[in-house]
């Protein structure tokens, strides 16, 4: 039976990944990649978080970060300049949901099963990368840090699959 909404063209959007960035070393340009793999307790295979290679200090330390195409518009708003291929920083960017629905939940990537840890306040280090007032574009909307809690890999295009508590 066809409802007057799928009749409409109506499809109900789903959450799913976007765009994933890994950089080895803190400060490195973040490089994009179709396909990743996480580690239980250690983030992205072959990211600066997992390898302990990042800059930050350690209270601040993440495994996964990541931040919701929603978020970038509204940084983008903020201080109308590009927050293309990476240089926001974050290791994933999804669409299909605004990051506070992730807030204390569970969910799935893939094979990989991940965890809403805390927020990622930008730091005034991105500004020296970027040379531009990253910082202040991310202010309100600057991600989320994420634990891996169970390894496996995603990729691109992966629905975003919240789990039930």
């Amino acid at each position: 039976m066809v409802t007057w909404l799928q009749y409409l063209g109506f499809r109900p959007q789903t959450a799913q990944l976007k765009a994933i960035y890994i950089a080895e070393a803190g400060g490195q340009t973040m490089q994009a990649v179709n396909t990743a793999s996480a580690r239980v307790d250690q983030g992205l295979v072959g990211d600066r978080y997992a390898m302990n290679t990042g800059y930050w200090h350690r209270v601040e330390s993440c495994q996964v970060t990541l931040i919701s195409e929603h978020d970038l518009q509204q940084a983008r708003k903020r201080e109308a300049i590009p927050l293309e291929n990476g240089e926001h920083r974050r290791n994933l960017v999804i669409a299909g949901i605004k990051t506070k629905t992730l807030k204390h939940r569970r969910f799935q990537l893939g094979e990989c099963i991940l965890a809403y840890h805390k927020p990622r306040p930008p730091c005034g280090y991105i500004n020296q990368l970027t040379g531009s007032t990253m910082m202040e574009a991310l202010r309100q909307n600057s991600g989320i840090c994420l634990k891996v809690l169970k390894s496996g890999s995603f990729a691109v295009g992966d629905p975003l699959i919240l789990l039930a508590d």
